[in-house]
């Protein structure tokens, strides 16, 4: 039997609420652990139109009771710099310090099928998503750095790894756009890059992952930050189908050259199986955006569906030997 991850029995872990910034949906969260507790910030939507998303904060402990979820928004598009949405974050604690990776755009817009339902036009000019990076002072503070991926690559997906590797900041990403003669892609695919500082751009960009099996055909895109183990890089991924189904799968990368991938589950270790992932904003869907390890567990927190939050769990050492095995 392939290995798959183990749901949290009280998924969802957070639901809308409320009447504003958070009421129609809350997803795609992201997840530190930091003073035996676990940090989680999630991509909040209060309404279908304008497609406004803001940041939302809550705090869990180990065994993933909430304590505390704020009632204000922590972080917010700042039109100075034409962001409209703040979306899709990832974590990263780098040399002591904390980092967001997050997509932003100035044409925000709704899932299709929601536009569908509603009613909705598309935007007469739609400006293509970025990944800009901030520093995290302290969950309701953030600096910001900047747009850090390269233009019109039409880029989500972007994960710093957790150290430096010959005095560079290793980077993955997934640049849409990167498709067809002169990319080695029929499809949009994982990459790598470097930055040589946190407030420069990625370069020399090397082609990590496409698209193999059946159940990530479309599209894939990297999760959570990758976890260091002794036999590679583990990074938790998402693949989407042609039916655009979304699962998650994992791979285990090179602890030197993280372009090179050593092992890759053929199955995927999570898919659209309970209601709450196979309803919602966008059906089928788990998008993983979170991990944290505890000792030999890990957490994965992940968006189900668009509307959402959810974590799961596995064995670090049973997810890795599955992968080697493979």
């Amino acid at each position: 039997m392939p290995l798959k991850l183990k749901r949290y029995a009280g998924n969802p872990i957070l639901e809308p609420r409320g009447d504003d910034w958070e009421s129609v949906a809350v997803f795609n969260p992201a997840a530190i652990y930091m003073k035996d507790k676990i940090h989680v910030l999630y991509r909040a939507v209060g309404e279908y139109y304008p497609y406004v998303c803001r940041l939302g904060y809550a705090v869990f402990d180990k065994d993933l009771n909430l304590m505390e979820r704020f009632r204000d928004p922590c972080f917010v598009p700042e039109p100075k710099v034409w962001e409209r949405s703040i979306e899709d974050p990832r974590l990263t604690e780098l040399a002591g310090e904390l980092y967001l990776t997050y997509v932003t755009t100035p044409t925000p817009s709704p899932p299709g099928g929601v536009r569908r339902r509603l009613g909705i036009p598309m935007p007469t000019d739609s400006a293509q998503p970025r990944t800009a990076l901030a520093e995290v002072k302290d969950f309701h503070n953030f600096k910001r750095m900047g747009i850090m991926t390269p233009y019109g690559a039409d880029e989500r997906d972007v994960v710093l790894l957790p150290e430096k590797i010959g005095g560079r900041y290793p980077v993955i990403h997934r640049p849409a756009n990167w498709v067809g003669h002169g990319y080695n892609t029929s499809g949009p695919a994982i990459w790598f890059a470097w930055m040589d500082s946190l407030d420069g751009k990625m370069v020399e960009h090397k082609l990590v992952m496409q698209a193999e099996a059946e159940w990530e055909g479309e599209k894939l895109g990297a999760g959570p930050p990758p976890i260091k183990t002794d036999a590679g890089w583990l990074l938790i991924y998402h693949g989407v189908d042609k039916n655009s189904v979304y699962r998650a799968g994992a791979a285990l990368l090179d602890l030197k050259e993280p372009w090179q991938v050593i092992a890759r589950s053929p199955q995927p270790i999570l898919e659209p199986e309970e209601d709450y992932e196979k309803f919602g904003d966008v059906p089928n869907v788990v998008f993983p955006g979170g991990i944290v390890r505890m000792d030999d567990e890990l957490i994965i927190f992940y968006g189900a569906a668009d509307k959402v939050c959810c974590a799961a769990k596995v064995g670090l050492n049973e997810l890795v030997a599955s992968l080697v095995a493979g």
